[in-house]
């Protein structure tokens, strides 16, 4: 898989570092329980189809990406930085 970073250009997948779905940035609160907290760090939804997720180019310019992508054919769909993506649902 092949990810077009804003700021670097076309890169190969292992450049990146895959950081989980863009829309599950929603911490608990510090007083929640603990099966709140267990949810929060060992559950994931894993998807077919088109996700937004949050990736690190942690092998160039250190840039954070919403990357949209399609999980059943790899295809990269569009490709945004974070700065420049609104977290409240909005397509990429």
């Amino acid at each position: 898989m092949r990810i077009k970073c804003p700021l670097c250009g076309e890169r190969d997948r292992r450049e990146f570092y895959y950081q989980g779905d863009a829309l599950a940035l929603n911490r608990p609160d510090a007083d929640a329980g603990s099966d709140v907290w267990d949810d929060y760090l060992h559950n994931r939804d894993n998807p077919a189809g088109v996700t937004r997720d949050l990736w690190h180019h942690e092998a160039g310019c250190g840039a954070w990406l919403v990357v949209t992508r399609n999980t059943v054919t790899h295809e990269v769909l569009a490709v945004k930085l974070t700065s420049d993506t609104a977290y409240n649902g909005a397509s990429a």
